[in-house]
């Protein structure tokens, strides 16, 4: 009889412990596709920075190649305006030479 009882008591403890297992597994079962869930997240966030920061790569080369030219072209009308400003000291000083001669 003792054997029964005892046999008894650990089947109920077997399956105690499988029953709190199998709860186990299902909450370890939603915690994995919670977490699958973040990672699919995750890695579309992480795809669209990699996106976005291509995009101001490509727009910061284009401010550049922007910036180069404008510095270009202020470099020579500076010197335009610099050889403008020579040959109208050079016509004013012709000026003044002939308005002197009169």
């Amino acid at each position: 009889m003792h054997v029964v009882l005892y046999a008894n008591r650990q089947i109920s403890e077997y399956k105690f412990k499988l029953s709190k297992a199998e709860q186990e597994m299902g909450t370890m079962e939603q915690n994995i596709s919670r977490l699958e869930g973040q990672v699919a997240r995750y890695k579309s966030a992480a795809d669209n920075s990699e996106k976005v920061e291509d995009e101001l790569k490509a727009e910061k080369r284009k401010l550049q190649r922007e910036l180069r030219t404008a510095l270009d072209k202020i470099e020579e009308m500076e010197m335009t305006n610099s050889h403008l400003v020579k040959r109208l000291e050079k016509m004013k000083a012709n000026r003044n030479a002939l308005l002197s001669q009169q």
